[in-house]
């Protein structure tokens, strides 16, 4: 990639930190002094084919190593070739310093393509966004600033004993995955926290940062195991779910669909449960057909009954009665501050709050459309690439789960409108009024359920 590999010349950030440290700067080919640099920014970040994301720290290495070679020569000369130059904080007055060098030119461009001369200095063509043409510069070196990957990309290094594999799962780029805005070091392995470059890309005082928080957490995550408790996002809960192995069908959707890995499976492919993994987010509740999962607090049985105590207007009545499953994490707090907004929705609908929009199992749906709900809402977290789902893929599994809802209604001989699933985000609550009007006006549409008042 721009010559890297094929031009001796052509060197990264950390041949060229190598380089200063050794005390000379100097052209691989032939060990003469570099009395021109050339640094090319993004060099495979932000790239579509290669590293999409910006790798957070390239900005000031380039503009650290720049320094490096006007300090050791001050004749020399440095190019800065970037997209955007990126230094937050108080970085920005380093990047105040050496724009004030004269040796060092900052261009705002691309570069398309890197060639070698005869006396091999390297000749590269960029395209000037300022000027809106493309130039060439000449340079002794060229030093890429290519992007940081987790050290786990390409290899396995931690090979716990885990059903779903041996290393911490990951998202599209390769960085240990969770919930990225409420629980920023947790992974998706129990008591094993990310920090610094191995959870994103950053820069050596941002890792120390970060290491200190994730000690933090692994400190609590201790403690409260040592208790019997889970750690977040249920901080504090005593109950683990309760297997009745006896009629268990072997169908592994319990071991298949846990976020965490927390059940491991024997030769028949039954469940074996590890308590210190689990979250206690209830997504094997609602996965297994068989409802032989339970917590001493959370239960098929509880939520069915929850549901039949609802009253259910009559026919004659003529007002539909909608029941939603709500996600405690996000969702049941938005209506909390619909209601702190003075938002009114309509009376009709009836709240049961869920631990996880995966944690409902279909029993429920059909024991609320027996006793004569006319529908249900579903609403959980946001899902997909920016999830914000507390138990990483609840919501998502739900959403899987819709053949088996569509099944369940096929067999009761009702419509599949009466059923819908919503994302709701925790600042969204002012789509509450909305979108429950939205779905009345659906079920008002396809007429009362006939189970109303059998």
């Amino acid at each position: 990639h721009l010559g890297f590999g094929k031009y001796a010349n052509v060197v990264t950030h950390e041949q060229m930190e190598q380089m200063a440290r050794s005390g000379r700067i100097v052209r691989p080919s032939d060990g003469r002094p570099a009395r021109s640099v050339a640094f090319v920014q993004c060099a495979g970040s932000r790239d579509p084919n290669h590293l999409p994301y910006c790798s957070t720290v390239c900005c000031m290495n380039s503009l650290k190593q720049a320094l490096y070679v006007r300090e050791k020569n001050p004749e020399s000369t440095v190019y800065i070739f970037y997209k955007d130059m990126r230094t937050p904080g108080l970085y920005e007055g380093f990047y105040g310093r050496v724009q004030e060098d004269e040796g060092v030119f900052l261009t705002k461009g691309e570069v398309i393509a890197i060639s070698e001369e005869g006396d091999k200095r390297l000749r590269l063509q960029v395209n000037n966004a300022l000027l809106g043409e493309n130039i060439e510069v000449k340079a002794d070196l060229v030093a890429l600033a290519t992007g940081m990957a987790p050290s786990t990309l390409d290899s396995q290094i931690l090979h716990l004993a885990y059903r779903l594999g041996g290393d911490l799962p990951v998202d599209k780029y390769g960085f240990p995955n969770s919930h990225f805005i409420c629980f920023p070091y947790e992974t998706r392995r129990t008591g094993i926290y990310a920090a610094g470059c191995v959870r994103q890309p950053m820069d050596t005082a941002a890792s120390a940062r970060d290491a200190a928080g994730a000690a933090l957490k692994a400190i609590q995550c201790i403690e409260m195991t040592a208790r019997g408790a889970t750690v977040h996002p249920r901080a504090n809960d005593l109950s683990y779910p309760d297997f009745y192995l006896k009629r268990c069908t072997q169908c592994k959707r319990c071991t298949e669909e846990c976020p965490f890995g927390t059940l491991n499976e024997d030769v028949k492919g039954t469940p074996e449960p590890n308590p210190t993994r689990c979250r206690r987010c209830g997504i094997c509740l609602g996965a297994c057909p068989e409802r032989i999962v339970n917590f001493a607090t959370f239960s098929v049985e509880m939520i069915s009954a929850m549901i039949k105590a609802v009253e259910v207007p009559d026919e004659t009545e003529e007002k539909p009665r909608v029941l939603a499953l709500v996600c405690e994490n996000d969702a049941y707090p938005a209506f909390d501050l619909a209601g702190m907004n003075r938002l009114g929705y309509d009376p009709n609908v009836r709240i049961i709050p869920v631990r996880c929009l995966g944690s409902i199992n279909v029993v429920w749906i059909k024991d609320a459309l027996s006793r004569g709900f006319d529908g249900i809402l579903m609403i959980g977290c946001k899902y997909g690439d920016d999830y914000q789902c507390h138990f990483i893929k609840g919501s998502e599994l739900m959403n899987t789960r819709s053949d088996n809802i569509r099944e369940a209604l096929t067999s009761m001989v009702l419509e599949s409108e009466r059923v819908r699933l919503e994302q709701l985000a925790l600042d969204e609550y002012h789509r509450i009024p909305g979108l429950i009007a939205e779905f009345m006006e659906t079920i008002r549409a396809v007429g009362f359920n006939p189970f109303k008042g059998m």
